[in-house]
């Protein structure tokens, strides 16, 4: 059975007129609304972002001697070793490798140590802020990880590694003081 169509209803071509007849392209406009309040929005997250860094103070300078950390009575350096190494481009590397015990009855999950290589000249010493890092294989060489990776439980010890390039030539070679500065405990 055809389904006939109704003479008023034609169908209609979907082309559009071309040349003459047709419709000029619309202009786009710059989007300034969207611009400003993008603007304004960038402007009100920096001043944010300032005003929590101010809260929360300065840092304190990685150049200057720190207090101890709370906890660092609990944590026990010992076993201290040292090394150094030369690269093919004449750089030198400074390993001090150590042992740490854990004393205290929180785990710890990050460890800030303060290293202080002093000299027989009379000058302050070189004073250097870095992380601890243990100490996961020692074959087919050291391989170290941060204590997050594998925190040193209450009664637990493990091996770290400090690694520091360009130790000042007036160093005395003597073994570094190293102070815990910093400890995140659970």
């Amino acid at each position: 059975m055809a389904i006939m169509q109704a003479p008023d209803q034609e169908s209609k071509p979907t082309t559009q007129p071309s040349g003459m007849f047709s419709e000029p392209p619309r202009e786009r406009s710059f989007p300034t609304t969207a611009v400003a309040i993008a603007t304004v929005a960038v402007v009100i997250l920096v001043l944010v972002l300032v005003m929590l860094d101010h809260r929360h103070g300065a840092a304190p300078a990685p150049k200057t001697v720190q207090p101890l950390a709370a906890y660092a009575s609990s944590l026990v350096v010992s076993n201290i070793q040292m090394s150094e190494s030369t690269s093919i481009s004449g750089g030198k590397s400074t390993y001090i490798d150590g042992h740490i015990a854990n004393h205290g009855s929180s785990t710890v999950t990050g460890i800030t140590v303060q290293v202080l290589f002093a000299n027989d000249t009379g000058m302050p010493p070189q004073i250097e802020t870095v992380p601890l890092l243990l100490i996961r294989t020692r074959e087919p060489y050291v391989d170290t990880e941060p204590v997050s990776t594998a925190p040193i439980a209450p009664g637990a010890e493990a091996d770290f590694r400090l690694i520091f390039e360009g130790i000042n030539e007036n160093w005395n070679q003597q073994t570094p003081e190293i102070h815990v500065t910093q400890t995140i405990t659970r």
